[in-house]
């Protein structure tokens, strides 16, 4: 249940607030608003010269960037995957891109890379995205600052990892080395899942869902419970009714994953927290790096070939 495809890029940009047309369209409840930009702590204080060594060279203080955002929220904590992705009010020039990627600063014990992302409703040059080498580790503390004005510290939780894999139609949840499966129904043929991986934006009680957003015509058009995030262009993992019957089975959906109504979405619904990690694999085109935080998709050197700094 999704729509066009996005163009892929990894240099580029976009907003990391995701347009809820989810398999369809509009989220009742649940969503996470984006934080309030807070004000720095601090600022480095110029070393004082001694006679006996070298001073400390003076760090440049950083500038301030104007209609800067960050979709993590202080004090937030996240799951493994999540890209720290800062988004701009405006489109940012190419020739001033790299001297705004120096007024990013990110401090954890991690080998990560920023790269300008072409997001799939934003223009080029308005999204870029910080995300490890590898998948954070579990009780990672981030600091990010976003130049002069904004900083957040976050924690990276537990680790969930769920691999649905459309031909056996299941789900097999990795939660802190416990593994279980989960049958599911996935999209129909002409209706594929997203192949690749995708990072839980954000959930919801309950989404209404309309095909007509998503050019399926009148196939649907009610309120889904239990829905997980996925895709910009309207991916989730929610409780759908066809489950009961399919999952396991069959694929019948229009692109979304589709959990059982006898407890089973609602127990992945509660587990699942931003930044978890779900893959698809089996299935045909692979979700593009812009189209929600897909930007697990691109190659570690793919990904540092995205920053104007390299």
């Amino acid at each position: 249940m999704r729509s066009g495809r996005a163009a892929r890029a990894v240099s580029a940009a976009a907003l990391c607030v995701f347009a809820l047309a989810g398999c369809s369209a509009q989220a009742v409840a649940g969503g996470t608003p984006r934080a309030a930009e807070q004000e720095a702590n601090a600022r480095p204080a110029d070393a004082k010269p001694s006679s006996t060594a070298k001073p400390t060279p003076t760090r440049t203080p950083l500038k301030a960037l104007d209609g800067a955002h960050i979709n993590i929220a202080d004090g937030q904590t996240v799951g493994v995957g999540m890209p720290i992705s800062v988004t701009f009010d405006h489109a940012i020039p190419a020739a001033e891109r790299a001297d705004t990627e120096r007024q990013l600063k990110v401090s954890a014990d991690v080998e990560g890379s920023w790269s300008w992302v072409r997001d799939r409703n934003l223009l080029d040059g308005q999204r870029v995205d910080f995300r490890p080498r590898e998948y954070w580790s579990p009780s990672t503390e981030v600091t990010v600052r976003a130049g002069s004005g904004i900083t957040r510290h976050f924690t990276v939780g537990r680790s969930l990892v769920a691999t649905v894999d459309v031909r056996s139609h299941t789900m097999t949840v990795v939660k802190d080395g416990r593994t279980r499966t989960v049958p599911v129904t996935a999209g129909a043929p002409g209706m594929d899942t997203w192949n690749g991986t995708m990072v839980v934006s954000d959930k919801q009680r309950e989404v209404f869902m309309d095909s007509r957003t998503v050019n399926y015509g009148d196939a649907y058009a009610g309120y889904y419970s239990y829905a997980v995030h996925l895709t910009t262009s309207g991916t989730y993992l929610h409780e759908n009714p066809k489950a009961d019957t399919y999952a396991g089975r069959q694929n019948v959906t229009h692109g979304c994953v589709g959990l059982a109504t006898d407890g089973t979405a609602k127990r992945f619904y509660d587990e699942v927290i931003p930044g978890d990690v779900i893959k698809v694999v089996g299935s045909k085109e692979t979700v593009d790096v812009g189209n929600g935080y897909g930007d697990w998709n691109a190659s570690w050197e793919q990904w540092r070939a995205g920053s104007a700094l390299t």
